[in-house]
């Protein structure tokens, strides 16, 4: 049986020497992944020369400096908290080697000579270095040091020898690559490029990184050209629809669609009347209407006989839209989430594949196995971001020729819809709907919390609503409850029963319980931690606090604050930050303050966080977002070209070597596309 030579580098992490489960847990947080190949691509942010040797007369403080000394003596602690010194010289003076936790005895002895590498203070003492070798073994230490970005508890040494392993993995590959672009630009082979940047001997060039993006992006690239172009050649078919459901919906509605709603309805009935499957994105800013455009699509897809699904990332965000519809829509619709179970449950499914039931809001409930549609015509994706490319194709799917409308509500920069989004014909609603305010934004510092809390008793002496959303706390949900539930209390110390909780980890009926009574105005102040993101529409609500707002991402924030706004009264959201933020933090927080416009802040959070996985739900890559746009140009006529010569990557050198490329960057899901109906 043939061997498969990319196998090592898709087992877990644990499979490299000297990586147990708690440090492979560890290494998994920081890079993003569980997979060897993960720790591939997690390049290091920054190198340590050790080449340089000094003396210890020219040790400048503060410096790594690698210097030859022989150990003096050796001085144990008075007390459990002073340190082990080690007393070190040279031919220019004398220095001291502190050690605070495990002095490794064995390893330095008086009269031994070592070369000692670290960093000294400008009392000449290293503490702790980061090197110990004896004079006589000088190859054992590493003279050019990456520096990977960790995490609490993982450290460089963590990394060393399992990376080089890894990189060791790594098996001779076909070159995808065509050479006149290799010798170009200066590019080495895939491995090479790899291995210079993870295991240098040397300061790696600009080109080994350049290289390694641009394997990224074309991987990309072909395959958002292969569902393109696989999308293209599927045959659709024409929903036209009478509009007098539509009239119906709006009638019910209660007001006109804005200009950009209807000129973005109009973009949508276009592909639906088209003998073509539609694949279109639906991009509007927080309160834009993109809800109601997508029901009026769905309708029309009910009225030409077909019908038609909503999924939603959360089952908060999945019950609004089947209130809204409950509202509006002339013909049934039902909500199939975790939730639902029994007899209710097998109702739905029943109707569903009958094709009695027109219309079903869900969440990744509706793409499970036994979820059949009579005549699924248009699916429609809510908030796509939190939604992985797999999860988005196996809704439309689950219909012979289905329309596929995709919605999201955080605007996406010009080089995100180049990439991500490139298979995708895109219609923006770019105002707001008549009778959204703006939003007053102010910035203020923890310890002014108790003049931050007076001026909430004096919003809700006058009767104002407000949200307050605790802060995110290292990404762990344990903390970020036990945040949430700490404010809570104290607020409720303040203002008692006209507090409420919501959070995700709360039984579905308290939550939804917590929320209609703020809705209602039965608690008009909502301790919440981000589950209010999206889904929740309350008009009354004009306050919103976010508590160390420095720890949300700026579209996170520019969500949270759209909370707000959706009413008369005149609106504020009052950011909360640490006393002490870092400038990078504070430029963030002073540009949300100064701009409502979604589509700059986008922009603005896409520079700062860099271009991540742009296929999946990763927040990270190796390409940039500025640095590498003109390699992303370079990749999509690249990719372009390729498959026009080769379009299932079977016939030319270079379509065989990019089905690698292809699995080595995760983008295989596209590639199996070809060979699917």
């Amino acid at each position: 049986m043939e061997t498969d030579p990319l196998a090592p580098l898709f087992a877990p992490l644990t499979s490299l020497r000297g990586v147990g489960d708690a440090v492979g847990k560890l290494m998994a947080r920081a890079i993003g992944g569980s997979e060897v190949i993960d720790l591939l691509y997690h390049l290091p942010e920054s190198y340590i020369d050790r080449r340089t040797r000094a003396t210890l007369r020219d040790a400048k403080p503060g410096a790594v400096v690698t210097l030859e000394v022989e150990v003096i003596r050796i001085e144990p602690p008075g007390t459990p908290r002073q340190p082990t010194r080690v007393v070190v010289g040279d031919a220019t003076g004398f220095g001291e080697l502190l050690y605070f936790q495990r002095f490794p005895t064995g390893k330095l002895n008086p009269g031994g000579k070592y070369l000692v590498s670290g960093k000294f203070d400008d009392r000449r003492q290293m503490v702790h270095p980061d090197h110990v070798t004896p004079a006589d073994r000088a190859g054992m230490l590493p003279v050019f040091e990456p520096v990977w970005p960790l995490t609490a508890g993982l450290f460089g040494w963590h990394l060393r020898r399992p990376v080089a392993e890894a990189v060791g993995r790594v098996p001779p590959l076909a070159e995808w690559h065509d050479p006149a672009l290799l010798k170009r630009e200066k590019w080495p082979p895939f491995a090479e490029a790899l291995k210079g940047l993870q295991v240098p001997d040397s300061p790696p060039p600009p080109e080994l990184r350049r290289r390694l993006a641009y394997d990224e992006l074309l991987a990309g690239q072909i395959a958002l050209t292969i569902v393109r172009n696989r999308n293209r050649e599927r045959p659709g078919r024409a929903m036209l629809g009478t509009g007098v459901m539509r009239a119906q919906a709006l009638a019910a509605f209660g007001h006109k669609p804005t200009h950009a709603q209807n000129e973005a309805l109009a973009e949508i009935d276009g592909d639906l009347a088209a003998p073509r499957r539609m694949l279109r994105l639906l991009q509007g800013d927080v309160g834009s209407g993109k809800t109601l455009v997508a029901i009026l699509a769905m309708l029309r897809a009910v009225e030409s006989g077909a019908q038609a699904a909503i999924m939603a990332p959360t089952e908060l965000l999945a019950r609004q839209h089947i209130r809204t519809l409950e509202r509006i829509s002339p013909v049934p619709a039902a909500l199939l989430i975790g939730a639902v179970k029994g007899k209710a449950r097998a109702k739905i499914l029943a109707g569903l594949a009958d094709g009695s039931l027109p219309i079903v809001v869900g969440t990744h409930a509706l793409v499970q196995k036994g979820v059949e549609f009579h005549d699924l015509g248009l699916a429609v994706i809510d908030e796509q971001h939190r939604f992985g490319v797999d999860q988005r194709l196996l809704l439309g799917a689950k219909g012979d020729a289905t329309d596929v409308l995709v919605m999201t509500a955080t605007p996406i920069p010009r080089t995100l819809l180049l990439t991500q989004w490139g298979e995708m014909t895109v219609s923006r609603i770019r105002d707001k709907p008549a009778g959204r305010t703006p939003v007053r934004t102010t910035l203020h510092k923890l310890s002014t919390m108790a003049d931050v809390v007076a001026a909430i008793s004096r919003k809700l002496d006058e009767g104002a609503r407000v949200y307050w959303v605790c802060p995110l706390v290292e990404e762990n949900a344990d903390l970020d409850l036990a945040a949430a539930e700490a404010r809570y209390a104290d607020l409720r110390q303040h203002f008692g029963a006209a507090v409420g909780l919501a959070h995700g980890r709360q039984d579905s009926a308290v939550r939804e319980a917590a929320l209609a009574d703020f809705a209602a105005g039965r608690t008009r102040l909502l301790v919440a931690t981000t589950v209010i993101e999206v889904g929740v529409d309350v008009p009354e609500a004009s306050v919103m606090v976010v508590e160390h707002a420095e720890r949300f991402g700026l579209a996170q924030l520019h969500q949270l604050r759209g909370r707000v706004g959706r009413g008369a009264a005149v609106s504020f959201c009052l950011m909360l930050h640490d006393d002490f933020m870092l400038p990078f933090a504070r430029k963030r927080l002073l540009l949300l303050r100064d701009t409502e416009d979604g589509f700059r802040i986008a922009d603005e959070d896409f520079r700062l966080r860099g271009g991540g996985d742009l296929l999946g739900t990763k927040q990270s890559g190796i390409a940039h977002p500025i640095d590498d746009e003109d390699l992303l140009h370079m990749a999509g006529q690249d990719a372009a070209l390729l498959l026009q010569k080769d379009p299932r990557l079977d016939q030319t050198d270079r379509g065989k070597a990019a089905r690698p490329l292809l699995r080595l960057f995760g983008r295989m899901a596209a590639f199996r596309t070809i060979h699917s109906g």
